[in-house]
């Protein structure tokens, strides 16, 4: 298959621009994969196609705010800096823009909460082969425990701000309710949906939640290259799987309960770790998955798909084809088709957009 086979025609005023006024609130697109039939919900309704027994798997990766901006400390040049990933205290990999002014040696000032230099300095090491730089901080014991205060939100781009610092709101929203662990430049959206008080519910009608992490990183938005997409190379990023979660999931699997998995970054750790193990099951523990889910794709866990509507010609669009039509090319036409109907509807596409159930 050709990445072109996935792009579809999108009008601009469909994404998001901000959450819904209630989590909750959104709505809810349901496409049944047998029958190809389509039904439009709000989430809440969501709680009508659980059953008991069910095993709800959310990525519980807390948002934190990897986004920082400064000034070289020599020529007086701005740069965006976004934390990616931290390889020991004030020691970071991290995306810079522009990228070509912050060769080695090169020393950023940050800026303080208010827009003034700050006492906080970053250095850079090198440059890997995706371009990114690593980073040595200075000024603080560790730049981590600065961040509520220097930090802004990792809005993706196609998110628009009048004021380059983020507000209150966004730190509020685009983060789950259940957020637990700081790793993720991205949040895990299809989780941006829930309340404590629909988790609550979700429990009394019998299903099991548990959560897992993986921390989402910015190759989530990184555009797919490559003509032909078995040529992608996927994007790693770590995750962590507790003792429960392994053992209701491997439960659920061997008694025939679905296991339904919220997001495409559940979806991945799931179907990571069942490719490591003999069937029917997963095991706990940590690691890094890389893989890369396209149709045709035989899923081994997840029975059930929620998710938000993707960026075209991405990664996350590829997945959701191949979970509309497991083992078969025919989950591409199926999910274009769905999304074509989903413009129709005006539903909010993105981040702060809408959702899909595929079952």
């Amino acid at each position: 298959m050709r990445t072109a086979d996935f792009d579809y025609d999108l009008p601009p005023e469909l994404i998001a621009q901000a959450p819904t006024p209630q989590r909750d609130e959104s709505r809810l697109l349901v496409l049944h994969r047998g029958s190809n039939e389509i039904e439009h919900r709000k989430f809440r309704e969501l709680l009508e196609y659980l059953r008991p027994g069910d095993v709800l798997v959310l990525n519980n990766s807390r948002v934190f705010p990897a986004r920082l901006r400064g000034t070289n400390a020599h020529t007086g040049g701005q740069f965006e800096l976004l934390l990616l990933e931290e390889n020991s205290i004030n020691d970071w990999w991290a995306m810079l823009r522009p990228g070509k002014r912050a060769r080695p040696g090169t020393t950023i000032v940050l800026y303080g909460a208010g827009g003034e230099p700050s006492h906080i300095q970053a250095t850079a090491l090198e440059k890997n082969d995706e371009g990114h730089r690593r980073l040595r901080f200075s000024g603080a014991e560790n730049i981590i425990g600065l961040l509520d205060t220097l930090g802004e939100v990792p809005l993706p781009p196609y998110i628009v701000r009048a004021d380059a610092s983020d507000s209150a709101e966004d730190r509020r929203r685009y983060q789950t309710v259940f957020a637990q662990p700081a790793g993720s430049v991205a949040a895990p959206t299809a989780g941006l949906h829930f309340t404590e008080a629909l988790l609550e519910q979700i429990r009394a009608r019998g299903v099991q939640v548990c959560f897992l992490t993986l921390h989402v990183g910015v190759g989530t938005f990184a555009p797919v290259k490559v003509e032909h997409i078995t040529a992608h190379v996927m994007h790693e990023e770590r995750y962590e799987v507790p003792e429960e979660t392994a053992r209701l999931v491997c439960a659920a699997k061997q008694t025939g309960r679905r296991v339904i998995a919220v997001g495409t970054t559940t979806l991945r750790v799931l179907e990571s770790l069942a490719n490591q193990e003999v069937l029917p099951g997963i095991h706990a523990g940590s690691g890094r998955t890389g893989i890369f889910i396209y149709p045709p794709y035989e899923f081994k866990i997840a029975d059930v798909l929620l998710t938000n509507f993707h960026l075209p010609c991405s990664t996350l669009l590829m997945l959701a084809s191949a979970f509309a039509s497991p083992g078969s090319p025919d989950g591409r036409r199926m999910i274009l088709s769905t999304y074509a109907q989903a413009v129709r509807e005006r539903y909010r596409f993105f981040s702060y957009g809408d959702a899909m159930l595929i079952v």
